[in-house]
């Protein structure tokens, strides 16, 4: 059985100590056979609702505590770029550079990544429909010199894209599932659970209900992904950004199990 995507960490580099103690958590799940483990934190949380929220430590203190992680546990790496001119830099380090949801249309950025020797995990936009993600692949796909978007290609590039809800007027992310079958035909699908489970910002900070995050991860395994994201934290209502979505190690450990289960039950 082809190993399974597993993108888990905080969403924000709190502090070198707070990775550390997450990254020592996620210890086993990186040693699970079943897996393919990648540790992920944002070294800077650019959009945000306040200019007061906590952004993180920034693009060069960020990277150095990424690899640092790197070189303690030997983890694969991903973390978020914003600006066409963090990706080199961020390459040198992460094995991923991921795009944002609110960035996955942006040309120069897309283009940037393509150039790397590194995956790219492409979030896609919560204003978008799953055939518009055709184009953010094409774009990196192009950059690698490859002409023809589909599975079997982006695979062979490393090309990913991640699903995390579409936005409708209901003050809430709701996740067609049918996106994750559409998406597979350009490239390999991951779901991110936690996000999905966001609620979109009404004050300072974003919102959100961990509490369906199994549910989903579930459905999503039912109907067939090729990898799943999660943030977690050892204290979600302690984290300094998007703590209201996030599982704790406990937690995340669990669904991943059951998880497992699903993808065992289906193959028998």
């Amino acid at each position: 059985m082809e190993k399974l995507i597993i993108i888990a960490g905080p969403c924000v580099i709190e502090s070198k100590e707070n990775i550390f103690k997450i990254a020592e958590g996620l210890k086993k799940l990186s040693q699970d056979e079943r897996v393919d483990f990648y540790f992920k934190a944002s070294f800077d949380k650019a959009n945000r609702t306040s200019i007061d929220s906590f952004r993180g430590p920034g693009l060069e203190e960020g990277m150095k505590i990424l690899a640092e992680v790197k070189k303690e546990f030997g983890y694969k790496i991903v973390t978020d770029v914003h600006e066409s001119c963090q990706v080199e830099p961020v390459a040198k380090v992460a094995d991923v550079v991921q795009i944002p949801a609110f960035l996955c249309r942006q040309t120069d950025l897309l283009v940037a990544a393509g150039k790397t020797n590194a995956k790219v995990n492409i979030k896609k936009g919560q204003f978008l429909a799953a055939a518009s993600m055709k184009h953010p692949v094409a774009k990196v796909l192009q950059t690698r010199g490859e002409k023809t978007v589909s599975y079997e290609n982006s695979k062979k590039n490393g090309v990913w894209l991640c699903e995390r809800g579409n936005t409708f007027g209901y003050g809430a992310l709701v996740v067609d599932m049918k996106n994750l079958i559409a998406m597979r035909e350009y490239a390999p699908v991951l779901f991110d659970a936690t996000h999905s489970a966001q609620v979109p910002s009404t004050g300072e900070t974003t919102g959100g209900n961990s509490a369906i995050v199994p549910s989903l991860a579930r459905a999503a395994a039912a109907v067939g992904v090729d990898g799943f994201f999660f943030e977690t934290h050892f204290n979600p209502a302690c984290a300094l950004s998007d703590g209201p979505n996030m599982l704790t190690l406990e937690d995340l450990y669990k669904t991943i199990e059951e998880i497992f289960a699903i993808k065992t039950a289906l193959n028998n």
